[in-house]
Order: structure tokens, then sequence, then C-alpha cells
């Protein structure tokens, strides 16, 4: 059953690679997405997810499921972190088990990209300049923040 959560605490890469495996498993894969310093030519000093908590963890264990039933592995563990996030920091992780290679790779893939379009978290970049922005222009529907008093799981 895959494994999937939403945290504002830092993300420990051992601890999510270690949800999967199997004896039956020949391939583990960890894919790790980490805040950078630039951005479409600017310079960036940190960033700031915002989220609906708890259609966030929905949203995110749907397309843990679908990978599984899709790609023919249900051992995949995903979280992605919310709150302040700087330089170097880990921001979604994604483990995924299977006997071959090529289905680990796959659901990991599938799993990032669907996070990209379909996971109802917002980022907002601090730039080395002083000021800040929507990536993509997009913004949470609420205004500049989020309510978070849904907690997190």
């Amino acid at each position: 059953m895959p494994w999937s959560s939403i945290t504002d605490e830092p993300i420990r890469p051992e601890e999510v690679l270690e949800r999967v495996g199997a004896s039956e498993d020949g391939a583990a894969l960890l894919f790790l997405g980490i805040v950078r310093d630039h951005n479409e030519g600017r310079s960036v000093e940190g960033l700031h997810y915002d989220a609906y908590p708890e259609m966030a963890r929905n949203t995110l264990a749907t397309i843990a499921e679908e990978a599984a039933g899709e790609l023919g592995t249900d051992r995949i563990a995903v979280v992605h972190r919310i709150g302040e996030l700087e330089i170097g920091d880990v921001s979604v992780a994604i483990a995924v088990s299977s006997p071959h290679r090529a289905q680990a790779y796959q659901a990991s893939r599938f799993i990032i990209e669907e996070i990209k379009k379909r996971l109802p978290i917002w980022k907002k970049e601090r730039y080395v300049e002083g000021d800040e922005g929507w990536v993509e222009g997009v913004r949470p529907p609420t205004g500049d923040r989020v309510d978070r008093s849904a907690g997190l799981g």
C-alpha cells in the first residue's frame, strides 16, 4: 500500500526510502526535489510552500495509488513539505521499489509529474533582491496565505 504525507517538518530521505522494499524487489529508487538558488534567471534565497493540507494529503494519496495501479508496484512512499524552506532543503521525496528498475523509474516520474499538475500546493519564492513572487503566477485562491487550521498529517 502506498504511503504519502504532507509535512511542515524537514524531510529525512533515508526514512522515506525505508518505507519501501520487499524481498522480491531488484530496484529501489529515491527522488529528491531540492530548493535551488535560482529560477528563471533570478537569484533565490528561499521559498514558502502554502497548501490546503487536507486536500493536499488526499490528492497526494490519490496520485500514489494511481501510480501503484498503473505501474505495477505498491511499494511507494512520497512526502511533500510545506512552510518555509531554505536553499538545499528537500521539498519532496519519492521512494519506489519494484522487481525491475523500469517500474521504479516510471512510477517515480509519474508521481512527480502529477504532483506538478495536480497537488494543491503553491510556491512563493523569496529573491535575493528582497522581493518575492508566486512561481508561474500561481497564487493560492484565497490571497497571500491559506488557512492552515486543518493541520498536518
